[in-house]
């Protein structure tokens, strides 16, 4: 039996990407060897999602692979944060890494951005959920049984106590005209916390939401642990 090619997916900890390796899974097209991550070492967490790392291991661990991560510093530089990414694509190409995965659904320069830059380093892309409705995708993450809480609101786009809310049919309805379901347009972003991807659900709550640079309201999700007196539980199924 012809070995299949291993392919390295991008790893936010979000509900696209998880999409996207739900869909290669399914495809079966490609040996899914690795998540990829970008961590701001300064803090912890994984970038713009403000996912504490404790969490993007917890999901990869749960997923079954292994989770390398690409540290940051705040701030970072286009130049630094493509020198680090070049060196961490090097050390998989030679680990037999030939394709490199991404959950982007529609925005078209972020797309020949990236296969401009795997080409020159000698890798693939590919894109799971190219083009897909999105509308049509929220519905099926939902379907399939996953389940995130949103972590990040842009409030420039929606109204920030969106941060923290579950990822449902509730929200959906809730979203204001004008905003994508998925969040493509940097609306959202969110943590999978449990779904089809996972050998069991990932133990969290709910903690306290921040204000950063007046515009980005971030909900802090703990890892379970002594409790915090401000945090909740998360309800790991649709009721």
């Amino acid at each position: 039996m012809t070995a299949k090619p291993k392919l390295l997916l991008c790893w936010s900890g979000g509900k696209d990407c998880s999409l996207a390796l739900h869909a290669l899974r399914r495809e079966g097209r490609f040996e899914v060897v690795g998540l990829l991550t970008t961590v701001t070492e300064d803090y912890g967490r994984v970038s713009m999602h403000g996912i504490r790392r404790e969490l993007a291991e917890a999901q990869a661990a749960a997923a079954g692979l292994a989770l390398e991560t690409v540290e940051i510093p705040a701030g970072c530089s286009n130049e630094t944060y493509e020198r680090r990414m070049a060196r961490a694509l090097e050390a998989s190409k030679a680990r037999g890494v030939r394709t490199v995965a991404f959950g982007d659904v529609f925005l078209e320069d972020l797309r020949k951005f990236r296969e401009s830059k795997l080409a020159g380093a000698g890798l693939a892309a590919e894109f799971p959920l190219w083009k897909r409705d999105t509308a049509a995708l929220a519905r099926e993450f939902i379907e399939l049984g996953f389940r995130a809480v949103l972590t990040c609101v842009d409030s420039r786009q929606l109204d920030g106590r969106f941060a923290g809310r579950m990822f449902d049919e509730k929200l959906l309805s809730e979203l204001p005209a004008g905003v994508d379901p998925c969040g493509e347009n940097g609306e959202f972003h969110t943590l999978v916390i449990a779904g089809p991807i996972f050998r069991r659900p990932i133990d969290c709550r709910i903690g306290r939401v921040v204000v950063r640079e007046q515009r980005f309201y971030f909900c802090d999700v703990l890892p379970a642990g002594p409790a915090d007196p401000d945090a909740l539980p998360l309800p790991l199924r649709h009721p």
